[in-house]
């Protein structure tokens, strides 16, 4: 699925419960900073395409980064790459994922 109009060679996915992620897409797309996301039905995930390179220095718990690879068939896009939608910055990502789980927090949603 990642094919010449994605940035899948120089990318790795965070990956988040659907929930928070969805969330977190709310708060980057409010900002106009929120690139492509894939939506994986099967583990009820949101992973979101980072510049490669983030997974060295991802820690936020949470939450995993780990090299892009292609989607399993059961992954779709809820955010579908495009020449012009950017990767999502990791340090603006990680301030949306932090806004995101506190705002489930005080709704009472554990965010899964």
């Amino acid at each position: 699925m990642f094919e010449a109009e994605s940035p899948s060679s120089s990318c790795d996915l965070v990956t988040v419960p659907e929930r928070q992620g969805l969330e977190t897409v709310d708060i980057l797309r409010l900002r106009g900073a929120c690139g492509p996301v894939l939506h994986e039905d099967a583990d009820a995930t949101l992973s979101f395409l980072v510049p490669a390179g983030a997974v060295d220095t991802w820690h936020l718990p949470g939450g995993s980064c780990t090299q892009a690879l292609a989607p399993e068939d059961d992954c779709a896009w809820l955010l579908p790459p495009s020449p012009e939608r950017e990767l999502t910055d990791p340090a603006q990502l990680c301030a949306a994922l932090g806004e995101a789980a506190r705002t489930l927090a005080a709704s009472g949603s554990d965010g899964a």
